[in-house]
């Protein structure tokens, strides 16, 4: 696969969230296309793929397929906890054009790495030899992980399984990848917030990311990718550090009050984007249940973590600006754009 900046794009939603819309996605793919990143992932967890039905699925990746075609590469989400689906699932993605799917570990079913080869990734790979496979480990959402060893030998008997997202989290599984696979193996990383590091540890030497952020921020990310893989890691530092508020809202936490004691919550992605983009006025909708809305105080850390971003370092959501017509001191300042984004009741 390219290296490069790949957005995990999000599925906007009418509100409620009973239907997709497709007319917005389109605005949000041309947006990312505007501005210059490598590729799109489409209909992937960040896109809320388990709450799709799968002609919904299916017409997403058959919508950005076509959309992206000779603009910029298009991913596809294809994984399962049901090789049958995957399969199927590919089948159509290759049809409409896809360059590359990516396979998410199965989740809840859990099987083993060896399993994992054998009876999901093998045999997406024999069936279609002539696209990318990217599997895609991330054990904190599925329970599951394919090993670094499993990933080398896959990568040796099918030349098509040659990159992987890696969200493990664990800077030694990414090490033992490289260390397994090779130095002609593209490692992208599955966390924004490790994409500097991952990037220029000489131990790992991933090439780019499959980002969350880029769905406000596409065009500072795929610089700070490019700053990276040019070996301007001065350039890269400034843009990293101008982007870390934001990377910390992939997942935010806080503490709420009930009457029986406090409670942690974590609001998972794609709630915190999906929230800083309605109040930005991106058209997105809300999140499909079971995921909702997010607590008062996760909202004030979207709205700080913006604001920061903002005023520090403006240039960053610029592009948003411009694209979509958008005040953003104003969208951030007015508690009108708030409404009906969080709970105000437990």
């Amino acid at each position: 696969m390219d290296a490069g900046c790949y957005t995990a794009i999000i599925t906007p939603f009418t509100n409620p969230a009973t239907a997709v819309d497709y007319t917005s996605l389109e605005k949000l793919v041309d947006f990312q296309i505007t501005n210059g990143i490598t590729g799109i992932l489409a209909a992937g967890t960040t896109g809320e793929s388990p709450t799709l039905a799968w002609d919904e699925h299916h017409k997403i990746t058959q919508i950005i397929a076509e959309q992206t075609q000779g603009k910029c590469l298009c991913i596809a989400g294809t994984g399962s906890n049901n090789t049958e689906e995957s399969i199927a699932a590919t089948k159509h993605a290759v049809a409409a054009g896809a360059d590359a799917v990516l396979l998410v570990d199965p989740y809840y079913n859990g099987p083993s790495s060896l399993e994992i080869r054998k009876e999901y990734i093998a045999p997406v790979a024999e069936k279609f030899p002539d696209v990318t496979i990217i599997p895609y480990i991330i054990p904190g959402r599925t329970g599951a992980q394919l090993f670094p060893e499993d990933l080398a030998i896959l990568f040796n008997d099918y030349p098509n399984v040659n990159t992987v997202k890696e969200a493990t989290a664990n800077i030694d599984n990414m090490k033992r990848t490289r260390e397994c696979c090779g130095a002609d193996y593209t490692i992208l990383s599955g966390d924004d917030g490790m994409t500097f590091q991952m990037m220029t540890d000489p131990l790992i030497q991933a090439a780019g990311v499959i980002s969350v952020i880029t769905n406000i921020a596409p065009r500072a990310i795929t610089d700070m990718v490019r700053y990276l893989n040019g070996g301007n890691d001065i350039d890269a530092l400034k843009l990293k550090k101008a982007l870390d508020p934001l990377f910390g809202l992939v997942t935010v936490v806080t503490e709420e009050k009930t009457p029986y004691g406090g409670v942690t919550c974590r609001a998972r992605n794609p709630l915190g984007i999906k929230t800083l983009m309605a109040i930005l006025g991106m058209p997105v909708g809300g999140c499909r249940q079971p995921l909702g809305k997010m607590s008062l105080n996760g909202i004030r850390k979207v709205l700080d973590a913006a604001k920061k971003v903002q005023l520090n370092n403006p240039e960053i959501l610029q592009p948003l600006a411009d694209f979509f017509s958008i005040d953003i001191d104003e969208r951030l300042n007015n508690p009108v754009y708030l409404e009906g984004l969080f709970y105000t009741t437990e």
